[in-house]
């Protein structure tokens, strides 16, 4: 697997990395990593943590029934 060495990186730059590695659990090399999959686009997407997330938002919002006819009205208010 190939290896890339990074020179010159800024100090708040190297502060960011650290403190994001160390919030997620990760090293230096696979939080840069991370970030650099999500940038380029090539991160895949765990299709089970998005269900699991829409499933918490659904139940946290299914006490709260809204009509279409109330949703245009919020959409609209404070419009001419």
């Amino acid at each position: 697997m190939p290896a890339i060495t990074l020179k010159n990186i800024p100090d708040s730059l190297y502060t960011q990395l650290k403190t994001a590695a160390s919030a997620h659990h990760r090293s230096l090399n696979s939080e840069i990593l991370y970030c650099v999959e999500r940038t380029l686009g090539t991160h895949k997407v765990n299709v089970s943590e998005h269900i699991e997330m829409a499933r918490k938002l659904r139940a946290k919002t299914a006490q709260h029934n809204l009509t279409e006819q109330e949703l245009n009205d919020f959409k609209n208010e404070g419009r001419p």
